[in-house]
C-alpha cells in the first residue's frame, strides 16, 4: 500500500521558503536603499543634530 502523502508539511515548507526569499529580498532592498543614501555628501556647516535641527560651523544650534 502506497503512503498518503502529507500536504501540511509539504504546504508549511512551502510557505517557509517563500517568507526566507521574501525576507531576503527585504534585506537586499534595504542595504541598495542605505548605499544610496551614503553616496550623498553632507556640506560642512549644514550638518544635521542628533534631533534633526540643522547646526552651524560650531555646532551650536540655530538659523
Amino acid at each position: 500500500m502506497a503512503r498518503k502523502p502529507n500536504y501540511n508539511f509539504e504546504k508549511r515548507q512551502k510557505d517557509l521558503a517563500r517568507q526566507k526569499k521574501k525576507e531576503e529580498k527585504l534585506q537586499k532592498k534595504a542595504l541598495k536603499k542605505d548605499a544610496q543614501g551614503n553616496d550623498i555628501p553632507e556640506t560642512e556647516g549644514q550638518e544635521a543634530g542628533a534631533d534633526g535641527a540643522e547646526t552651524d560651523a560650531d555646532g551650536v544650534e540655530g538659523a
